[in-house]
């Protein structure tokens, strides 16, 4: 049932017109009146009118591109390849084509924002809505994320996730891009197993989101498989929880775990982290302790960002094709591209070897 001006005025205890001011801020309204208004939009998910009556069950130029932070190269590769394909070109005219408006929003890495921004787009009827990266697994926002994306897919937006497993309930999308981050973790902890390493440190991503679990599991499943000696380096018992500390997918919390690791386990030969980012400022902790990469202990990162390959030495990373991705998370999203068989496509992970991992010493 459509939920009209009038529920929402109800709702509010006010007056249809007071809603009306409220919501197109043409005119002064008490604080508290705005707030019991604004409430009563949300606990009904009012969806404002179109311009006409006419547009109302119609969508409009705009194309939502949800990302967790703009300034990290991972989603901004992403959100840029997919912009290419929903903002031009036209045919070179300058007149209004095919092309969408897209619009970057950034949630901070905040369920609620990514909530919130959801609700806005569905008020402005948006044609898609591209969500890039990891997802957060709380039983709770899964569920409010799947009531949204409904709604939004029922009002005719086109739903695909770029970088992200679907929701457990995902009958609203078109599709779902998926990385391969499990496989990632796993080729590159079998490579340092290879080369001999047996304690090797990790450097998390938070534990809530869905790319720092697949990551971790990846590599301890190729622990286990390499035995007992790769699994918890020859202790006769699995201390890997220990030999993994949690953070920020940034810089700083690279650098911190990375000396909270080597505090932890002065022995280990090998760190891995949960990005590139993370992985240079384990390069600096690691350098600031006086050790050589990778004489005395070898560093290896996740994405295959840029300036992986400009490291010094250039960095052992997994290649997720994020450009590529986010390309066609952009022709899904404008309907130019078929979904794939189920909507639901893994994209490979790619190892690159390079000089930041050797052998250990000794």
């Amino acid at each position: 049932m459509t939920v009209t001006l009038a529920d929402v005025a109800a709702r509010a205890r006010v007056s249809p017109a007071t809603v009306s001011r409220v919501l197109n801020g043409n005119y002064p309204v008490a604080a508290s009146t705005r707030e019991r208004v604004l409430r009563a939009v949300d606990d009904l998910d009012y969806v404002l009118n179109g311009p006409a009556s006419s547009l109302a069950a119609a969508t409009s130029d705009l194309v939502g591109i949800l990302v967790n932070d703009i300034a990290d190269p991972f989603f901004g590769i992403m959100a840029g390849a997919a912009q290419t394909q929903i903002g031009g070109p036209g045919d070179g005219s300058g007149r209004a084509g095919g092309e969408k408006l897209a619009v970057i929003c950034n949630t901070g890495g905040s369920p609620e924002r990514e909530l919130t921004y959801l609700t806005l787009l569905q008020r402005q009827r948006a044609a898609a809505v591209v969500l890039t990266g990891g997802a957060v697994e709380n039983p709770a926002h899964q569920a409010a994320m799947s009531a949204k994306l409904a709604k939004l897919a029922d009002a005719g937006t086109r739903i695909v996730f770029c970088g992200r497993p679907p929701l457990p309930e995902g009958d609203a999308l078109v599709a779902a891009l998926a990385f391969d981050n499990r496989g990632g973790g796993r080729r590159l902890a079998e490579h340092l197993i290879s080369l001999g390493h047996r304690r090797i440190g990790y450097v998390a991503g938070p534990p809530e989101r869905t790319t720092t679990r697949h990551r971790l599991e990846g590599h301890r499943e190729a622990l286990r498989a390499a035995g007992p000696d790769a699994a918890d380096g020859g202790r006769g018992s699995d201390d890997q929880d220990r030999l993994t500390v949690h953070g920020p997918y940034d810089r700083r919390s690279g650098y911190e775990a990375t000396l909270e690791l080597l505090r932890r386990a002065p022995d280990v030969t090998a760190i891995v982290a949960a990005n590139d980012t993370v992985a240079l400022g384990a390069c600096a902790a690691v350098r600031d302790q006086g050790m050589r990469i990778p004489q005395d202990i070898s560093v290896a990162g996740f994405d295959d960002l840029p300036f992986s390959v400009d490291a010094v030495p250039a960095l052992t990373t997994v290649r997720l094709p994020l450009f590529e991705a986010g390309a066609r998370a952009g022709r899904l999203a404008m309907g130019k591209e078929n979904p794939p068989p189920g909507g639901i496509a893994t994209i490979a992970a790619e190892l690159m070897i390079r000089g930041s991992t050797a052998a250990p010493r000794g």
